[in-house]
């Protein structure tokens, strides 16, 4: 449990965003505790259960457990509380065990063959056991006497013994036979023909490239171009002026030195802020010198680049615009409200409309994302391409929507099919991990949007990409080799007992032999 956390926060860091420092310690301090909490959870369900099998074994073989009244209770609330906290995890990390599942549809082919050669090595255990069971039962059955009473006990042991064999052998040829079966159902997006792989979906940069340079800057977004980025997504939200400029948090601290320059007023909404003090605010310092890197993996900064992102400042949309103008780049984001105060509450869809048009950039070039006020925007700006949430095909349709933006989860626990039959175009996000990619390039998706376009950019195939004829050659011979493998292990085991029998028979007819002599001149 405890290494299935370490992958889960491993793949959550890659979307971590510079928290301050005191946030951050916090957080380590709660996943230290949570690997130390699961792993005592985790010891404490084996032992309980390990407690609750050898209970069971003991009142099979007839033994009458004497529990203090203490002990059952003690097992009854560590039951209860493993369960209590299983369920807590299970609800509220809910995504990541998607997250978990989503990755079987890139990693099945290869978690398939790597259980048949598992099998192949718990089969060596299982073959000493069971054919150490098969040769304690014909040894019993040797030694049976004329005696009603023993002949009786001793069928009762040979029945225990058969029905331990089966116990123990049945589960594993049932489940080694379904590992042998099971590419006959078995789907995986990245097991195709390489004539029929989808063209590689292009990018957005998520914030421009925030591994490269501080979000929603201007170096971050030429980065992304720099590496290939099809469209650059952002957030904007508007000043007290009514200047629209690029920020995604509700308060200032995490990605300027307001806590510096202002500190009471740190925990002010953005929109209450005049744009004179706003582009004031350093915009890069908390990426270039931060003590802890604010992506996972993140390579470090040339100290050219470093000096460069510590000089940054909050950027307008119309920089944006701008860039994305003069690069020939597609634009999204997300428009976030002004405060209740704020004198455009009402109206600032149509403000950041109006500053749009006024940048004079191509209409095309715009993906119009917020769904509030979609037919004022459709009718002031025709040209922009509208751009949905998951919603129903039926309702796309209705709104002559041919584009959504979705969260990858979502999309594939919900399918993909329906969309694709009515010429919906699908951009995922976050997409940040090679293998995430792999199953979108494979399920041809158009577009994602991403954090991490430096490594993405520079792969020339899908990961974990195998045509159907190599994995069908796989198959087979996994399945053929380890077959003999156990049949092999199960003949050694059988020929070393049956060796093992013999001698011990040989001894017991030469004690017994002479016995009968005594007897007969007896």
């Amino acid at each position: 449990m405890s290494v299935l956390l370490v992958f889960v926060w491993v793949e959550s860091s890659n979307e971590y965003n510079g928290f301050d420092w005191v946030i951050f310690i916090g957080t380590g301090l709660w996943f230290f505790w949570s690997i130390v909490l699961l792993s005592f959870l985790g010891i404490l369900a084996a032992y309980t259960s390990l407690l609750l099998v050898l209970g069971f074994l003991l009142l099979w073989e007839g033994i009458e457990l004497y529990l203090h009244w203490c002990h059952k209770i003690l097992i009854l609330l560590v039951i209860v509380i493993c369960s209590f906290f299983f369920w807590i995890l299970f609800t509220y990390w809910k995504d990541r065990w998607l997250t978990v599942g989503l990755s079987l549809q890139v990693f099945a082919p290869y978690i398939h063959l790597s259980s048949i050669a598992m099998m192949v090595i718990l089969s060596w255990p299982l073959a000493f056991y069971l054919i150490h069971l098969e040769g304690e039962a014909r040894i019993r059955r040797y030694q049976m006497t004329c005696n009603e009473r023993k002949r009786n006990k001793r069928c009762n042991v040979l029945t225990k013994l058969r029905a331990l064999q089966v116990a123990i052998g049945l589960p594993f040829f049932l489940i080694l036979l379904c590992l042998y079966l099971l590419p006959l159902g078995n789907f995986s997006a990245c097991v195709q023909e390489k004539n029929k792989l989808a063209p590689k979906p292009y990018f957005f940069g998520h914030r421009g490239a925030p591994m490269l340079g501080p979000e929603n800057t201007i170096m971050s977004f030429e980065k992304a171009v720099e590496h290939g980025a099809y469209g650059l997504e952002s957030d904007v939200h508007i000043s007290y002026d009514h200047v629209p400029f690029l920020m995604h948090d509700s308060d200032l601290r995490r990605t300027t030195n307001i806590k510096e320059v202002l500190p009471n007023a740190s925990l002010t909404h953005p929109s209450l802020f005049d744009w004179d003090f706003l582009s004031t605010l350093n915009a890069g310092k908390w990426f270039s010198h931060a003590p802890i890197k604010p992506f996972f993996g993140m390579k470090p900064l040339s100290e050219a680049d470093r000096e460069r992102a510590g000089n940054q400042k909050i950027p307008k949309l119309t920089e944006l615009l701008e860039l994305a103008q003069k690069e020939k780049k597609f634009v999204i984001f997300d428009l976030y409200g002004p405060a209740p105060n704020h004198s455009l509450r009402a109206l600032y869809v149509h403000h950041v409309v109006s500053t749009i048009l006024d940048s004079q950039i191509e209409q095309r070039l715009i993906f119009w994302l917020p769904g509030f006020e979609r037919e004022y925007v459709k009718k002031k700006a025709p040209g922009f391409q509208q751009v949905s949430r998951l919603h129903s095909v039926e309702r796309l349709t209705k709104e002559n929507i041919t584009r959504i933006n979705v969260d990858y989860k979502n999309l594939f626990y919900n399918g993909m099919r329906e969309y694709r039959a009515a010429n919906i175009s699908i951009n995922l996000y976050l997409v940040n991990e090679p293998w995430l990619f792999s199953l979108a390039w494979c399920s041809r998706i158009p577009s994602v949007t991403t954090d991490n376009i430096q490594v993405l950019n520079e792969m020339t195939q899908p990961s974990y990409f195998m045509t159907p004829k190599f994995y069908l050659f796989m198959w087979i011979f996994m399945d053929i080799l380890s077959a003999v493998f156990i049949v092999a292990i199960f003949h050694f085991y059988w020929r070393r007992d049956s060796q093992s029998e013999k001698i011990l028979h040989g001894i017991t007819s030469y004690t017994e032999t002479p016995s009968a002599s005594l007897r007969d001149e007896v």
